[in-house]
């Protein structure tokens, strides 16, 4: 009784194949579906995130903008209040690092602005119109530094 043993393949059943099918097919139907949507979402988010920046670097600008105008035509404290607004919303984007809106190398030319800050408040509370030109400057400097 010297029978050699030899293991029988391992049949894939019926049942097992319809599992399979049934299984794989809904979630390759899935993934077909979902990996594009994804990938739009994904762009979608990317072009979110630059329109916010750019809304951000506009509402900066803009406060600096009515700032001038206001002091050209004489509403000191108008002035001074959007003048006020710009130079700590310019603070809060230069210090808050990676998270802000500005590069690296606009946050270091925005900086110099910042010590400005101090001379043209004082002047648009005493009502001073030198105040108009300073603002006039300090809006080109603003538009030459965001656009580094």
């Amino acid at each position: 009784m010297n029978e050699t043993v030899q293991p029988k393949p391992v049949k894939t059943t019926h049942w097992t194949r319809h599992l399979i099918l049934y299984a794989g097919l809904p979630l390759s139907a899935f993934l077909f579906g979902f990996v594009p949507a994804w990938w739009k979402s994904l762009e979608y988010s990317n072009r979110l995130f630059e329109a916010e920046r750019q809304l951000d670097l506009s509402g900066l600008k803009n406060a600096l903008a009515s700032a001038a105008i206001d002091a050209r035509r004489g509403d000191y404290e108008a002035a001074r209040q959007a003048a006020s607004d710009f130079f700590t919303a310019l603070r809060a984007e230069t210090e808050s690092g990676d998270a802000s809106i500005l590069s690296w190398a606009q946050r270091e030319e925005l900086q110099l602005l910042l010590t400005q800050r101090d001379e043209i408040i004082t002047l648009l509370a005493r009502g001073d119109p030198a105040a108009a030109n300073q603002l006039s400057d300090l809006f080109v400097a603003y538009r030459k530094g965001i656009s580094r």
